[in-house]
């Protein structure tokens, strides 16, 4: 039985490492505009190691910044908010939320990024989603059965355009409409968050509760097979760009800024969409 919070790092509560602290920012989806990649490559270079670095939840971290008494310099921090990916210090910890990379520019059932949007906009909006746990991850399989055997809090997979089947931890829960399952599972989360409680020994998922949770339902026939990862090289919809041991050199880096919009991927790769514009 844990007897603490969990302690997955932010900007705004970074993780004390032998090199300095480590801070986490967390894309939705993977997305990650050119722009702020760029920026983000400075502000590494100015005051971190010069790297960046992709997680398996296809987030991004800086290493060996400067602070004080576990806290970063406020320098850093405004400098870390520029790049455009902190949208809200209250409930960074809480925007994990995970999504098929190619959703949108090839395959699957459904555009699952709209969606994602909203389902962020409705965490963020609510004070209460902003005490989940930072271990809480929402997992969106666009239906091509890339995420399906991801393990997950809620999530979804789309069954058709219109329909998709929510996940609650191991359980399988309802078929919704998309267009009301962002709703849904920012429903879900507000679910766990009362049935957790907040003491020091609360569960950070929703497997780990002692009742029962949700109504579990069958899995429906529709639901695709695993597909496993993307594999690296021209795939449909553009380009997946491999990145040895996550670590994002700056060489590597500034080789991606010729583009404009960029989708990090949980394999350690980035995925590069052919329906775009390059930067001159």
């Amino acid at each position: 039985m844990r007897r603490r919070a969990d302690r997955c790092p932010g900007v705004l509560r970074p993780w004390p490492a032998e090199d300095g602290l480590l801070v986490r920012l967390r894309l939705v989806g993977g997305r990650l505009p050119v722009a702020s990649l760029q920026r983000l490559l400075q502000v590494s270079v100015e005051f971190a190691d010069g790297s960046v670095y992709l997680t398996t939840r296809a987030n991004l971290q800086l290493r060996g910044l400067p602070g004080r008494e576990g806290r970063l310099d406020p320098a850093v921090v405004a400098a870390i908010e520029s790049t455009g990916l902190l949208p809200s210090r209250s409930h960074e910890l809480v925007r994990n939320i995970l999504v098929s990379p190619q959703t949108g520019y090839a395959g699957g059932r459904v555009d699952l990024r709209p969606v994602a949007q909203r389902l962020d906009a409705l965490l963020c909006g609510d004070p209460q989603l902003g005490r989940l746990p930072g271990r809480f991850l929402f997992v969106l399989d666009d239906g091509r059965g890339d995420l399906i055997d991801r393990t997950a809090d809620a999530g979804l997979v789309a069954l058709s355009g219109t329909a998709a089947q929510l996940r609650a931890g191991e359980n399988w829960g309802a078929v919704v409409h998309v267009a009301d399952a962002a709703e849904q599972l920012a429903a879900l989360a507000r679910a766990f968050q009362a049935a957790r409680g907040d003491g020091p020994d609360a569960p950070w998922h929703i497997r780990e509760l002692r009742a029962p949770f949700g109504d579990v339902h069958a899995a429906d026939a529709r639901l695709p097979d695993p597909s496993g990862p993307l594999p690296c090289g021209p795939v449909p919809g553009g380009t997946h760009v491999p990145v040895p041991g996550g670590v994002l050199t700056p060489e590597h880096g500034r080789s991606l800024l010729a583009y404009t919009d960029l989708v990090v991927t949980p394999w350690q790769g980035v995925f590069i969409p052919d329906a775009q514009e390059t930067n001159p």
